[in-house]
């Protein structure tokens, strides 16, 4: 079965590096930069296995509104989200672990391949 990775990126050539290495790793990979396009992507794709979300968006609504609106939908609030962020206020990490996100971790400190192989790791443990 084909996993299916969201990503939720503002940063074009960040979303592309990003969107590069999963589908070298075997994921299905769509993108979105805002909130509004983000839920508009699970409301047309489906099956979406994972979420990889930055903290700031284009738009208004930060990750945080994201979460928010993914885990008061029934269809949606059991998706892994993985939030990768350079905002790594212990509030704003605190208020995503409260939210339900799988994990968090702050860009400087973690290469894109260790991040994906979280995932695989996780969804592995999943199946």
């Amino acid at each position: 079965m084909e996993n299916t990775i969201l990503v939720v990126e503002d940063e074009t050539p960040l979303q592309e590096a990003i969107k590069a290495k999963l589908l070298n790793s075997g994921f299905e990979v769509t993108t979105a930069r805002t909130v509004g396009q983000a839920l508009g992507v699970l409301e047309d794709v489906g099956g979406i296995s994972v979420i990889w979300l930055d903290h700031y968006l284009l738009g208004k609504e930060d990750g945080l509104d994201f979460v928010a609106k993914l885990k008061n939908d029934d269809k949606w609030k059991s998706i892994p989200v993985f939030v990768v962020s350079n905002t790594a206020s212990p509030d704003k990490v605190k208020s995503y672990i409260s939210l339900g996100v799988s994990k968090y971790y702050t860009k400087s400190d973690y290469r894109l391949d260790q991040i994906i192989a979280d995932i695989k790791e996780f969804l592995d443990k999943k199946e």
